[in-house]
């Protein structure tokens, strides 16, 4: 059974910080707060751990559109082709946000993701999921809590998303109520930004 710790964003416990990357280290999921919906994810490092991600959303790893959360924009090289100026001023201006920014991957991502030719990146603005991936040292593969009724779409409260959850991952943490409306998708693969999906990020800004 997953571990459930109560961890508050305007000052993370750096001993909870430190359990969580431990977990994710070890192969384990985690699900955690952001500033749209609560994701699942894993080590971006770890095999073991991709695979059981990919098996819980029932897709097959090399077809998964999952997401890399990262702390900052500093990592983005490890993973992202070269970018012109005017992309980085879209990240840097929208980042950290409720974004998933589209963008071309390099020949350095993780050998379970080498056929893809985009990547999704994501810059939470949530200081407890950055915090865990500054600790942890590299991304982690995320995906987003669906619920299964059909009028609220993602699962907002932490109690009940552990309780539905508790057998399929490692360890949940409670960062308070999430949202429900998704991070906006912006593919900036292209000459001009396209909007993959209208979310909380606002699109006016593009």
């Amino acid at each position: 059974m997953a571990e459930f710790i109560k961890i508050y964003e305007d000052k993370p416990s750096e001993a909870a910080i430190k359990k969580v990357v431990e977990v994710l280290r070890n192969g384990g999921l985690v699900i955690y707060p952001t500033d749209t919906v609560y994701g699942i994810g894993c080590d971006i490092t770890n095999s073991r751990a991709l695979e059981r991600l990919a098996k819980l959303k029932d897709i097959k790893l090399e077809k998964a559109n999952f997401s890399f959360v990262c702390s900052s924009l500093s990592n983005l090289s490890d993973y992202v082709r070269q970018i012109d100026t005017s992309t980085f001023k879209i990240l840097k201006r929208a980042l950290p946000g409720p974004y998933t920014f589209i963008l071309p991957g390099n020949n350095d991502l993780p050998r379970e993701f080498r056929k893809k030719k985009t990547v999704g990146i994501r810059v939470p603005d949530n200081n407890i999921v950055r915090q865990i991936v500054e600790v942890l040292g590299n991304p982690i593969v995320s995906s987003s809590i669906h619920d299964e009724d059909e009028v609220i779409e993602y699962s907002t409260d932490p109690e009940l998303i552990f309780e539905k959850w508790q057998n399929k991952v490692d360890l949940v943490i409670d960062g308070g109520y999430g949202e429900n409306v998704p991070s906006t998708i912006i593919d900036l693969t292209g000459y001009e930004p396209v909007v993959v999906r209208e979310g909380k990020g606002d699109v006016d800004v593009f």
